[in-house]
């Protein structure tokens, strides 16, 4: 079928017999989709079911290679490069932050597109203009300020002010709520429904089912790289859109975790804790072996910067943290680590891993004295202690595959296995999903519970919220820097985390 015999039935996007192979490994086939105006669908599948691929193709990034053919606003579509989308009208926010650091939020904004005046560059207009995205999305500073300032869920929100700039008629976004807070997706969806009410179309691709249900009209499921089912309506039940992304039931997505016998000993306690910059004051609690605890609140409360403090990457101004009873005044990460703690930071691919280096030496780095000596590492030793975490913690890939080219979910599972490879007593898990597909999800929550079986202490600090419900035996709840409240089990509720966390 030629362009020219084909009338697209609307103005939106029509994309036919989308396919894409690398190699010998097809990883898009036959896909066909559509997207009207003012609509918003949502794209779902495990990490490698091909979503990324079609997002690419339909942004210009990649190209189709198996006669496939689209058509956007009624005419023949075929972008070359991601410049001939935004042309079109078609931007891609993607989900790992693509700005540059050292430049301001207006300059990552208008990026490649400067405004000019008199032939200068226009500043004074470009900080307004992105002022007023900031504006509209809930982010309070200055247009002026550097993104290397900025937390990731701000960062985030550069990202999608960016987007908005470009008064694009269709948006692909890539999981943009996974470094937001409850309030700051709360904002992003408000400007997804006024943008369909004018006419804008959305592909949202994203893990979490929920954040589905409130905002997309209808499913589109890839699975292995093909279309496996298509819904009308975005209010479906949880187990039907699980079964169709991985191909079987999950029964049960959250496990049994037992809770530890009072007399269990504390693992962790920190006592009146604060940050030298302030993010976070006299910050109190106590954790035991075998204990599950979550950390809640929105963004900007203060829980990675707490982390990060008690995992000894940030200086602390004053208050005492206590290792299985012996005070610890961190002076770097190792000095904690040495006492047993570690930290699973929130962003894998800049924190987590080498993404251009194998899954065996990204494990090395952090075990470099249980597989060499004297400076020097075994790489037999090496590659077969890689290949007992990975059986452990089933990641699909081998010991000298680089870790670039796992999924979100695997790569997860190695920056895991490379801190639990030093048996530590307690390990905290900073947004130890952001990313991953459901499958790899119910897969990290198993070993999360496992950890906690075999008696380490474990906190779990997410944006989340049913994640952190989910696994813990208790939550504490932080709202600008100050602990709000600390709730059990059973009095741990959506509502009653969130009245805490918006006190």
């Amino acid at each position: 079928m030629s362009s020219t015999e084909f009338v697209p039935p609307h103005n939106g996007l029509v994309a036919r017999n989308m396919g894409k192979t690398y190699g010998s490994i097809t990883v898009l086939r036959g896909v066909n989709v559509e997207i009207r105006p003012g609509e918003c669908v949502a794209l779902l599948g495990e990490n490698g079911a091909g979503k990324s691929t079609l997002s690419s193709i339909i942004a210009g990034l990649t190209h189709s290679d198996a006669g496939g053919q689209m058509w956007w606003k009624g005419r023949p579509y075929n972008p070359r490069t991601p410049g001939d989308a935004l042309q079109a009208g078609i931007g891609l926010i993607h989900q790992e932050m693509r700005l540059l650091p050292h430049l301001t939020i207006a300059e990552n904004v208008f990026v490649g597109r400067l405004l000019m005046k008199n032939g200068r560059i226009d500043m004074d207009t470009m900080v307004e203009r992105a002022q007023e995205q900031l504006h509209r999305l809930g982010l309070n500073v200055s247009a002026r300020t550097k993104v290397s300032s900025l937390s990731v869920a701000a960062q985030q929100q550069v990202e999608i002010a960016k987007a908005l700039t470009l008064n694009a008629t269709m948006l692909i976004l890539d999981e943009p709520t996974a470094a937001l807070g409850e309030e700051e997706t709360d904002r992003l969806f408000e400007q997804v429904k006024r943008l369909k009410a004018e006419g804008v179309s959305f592909i949202y691709v994203s893990h979490r089912l929920a954040e589905i249900a409130r905002i997309c009209d209808r499913i589109e499921v890839l699975r292995d790289g093909r279309l496996v089912a298509s819904h009308a309506s975005a209010q479906l039940e949880r187990n039907l859109l699980v079964r169709d992304m991985v191909g079987r039931n999950v029964d049960r997505l959250f496990p049994e975790i037992p809770t530890p016998p009072a007399d269990a000993p504390v693992a962790l306690s920190v006592r009146k804790l604060t940050a030298v910059d302030g993010r976070f004051k006299n910050l109190s609690f106590d954790v035991r072996r075998g204990e599950v605890l979550g950390f809640a609140g929105i963004s900007g409360a203060g829980r990675t910067e707490a982390m990060r403090a008690i995992a000894g990457v940030d200086p602390i101004a004053s208050g005492e943290i206590v290792i299985d009873g012996k005070n610890v005044r961190p002076k770097s990460p190792i000095d904690v680590i040495r006492k047993g703690l570690v930290m699973v930071p929130d962003d894998r691919k800049a924190l987590g891993v080498v993404l251009s280096h194998s899954i065996a030496e990204n494990i090395a780095y952090s075990n470099a004295d249980l597989v060499g000596a004297g400076g020097w590492i075994w790489p037999k030793k090496r590659d077969s202690f890689a290949q007992e975490l990975i059986r452990k913690l089933t990641v699909k890939g081998v010991p000298e595959q680089s870790a670039g080219s796992l999924s979100g979910g695997n790569q997860q599972k190695v920056v895991i296995a490379k801190w639990i490879a030093r048996n530590p007593n307690v390990i905290i898990l900073d947004e130890p999903t952001r990313g991953v597909d459901v499958g790899a999800r119910a897969q990290i929550y198993e070993v999360i519970a496992e950890l906690a079986r075999e008696g380490m202490a474990v906190i779990v600090v997410s944006s989340d919220l049913d994640e952190v419900l989910g696994l813990s035996h208790r939550v504490i709840v932080l709202a600008r820097g100050e602990v709000r409240g600390e709730l059990k089990r059973g009095a741990a509720t959506s509502q009653n985390v969130m009245d805490l966390a918006v006190h």
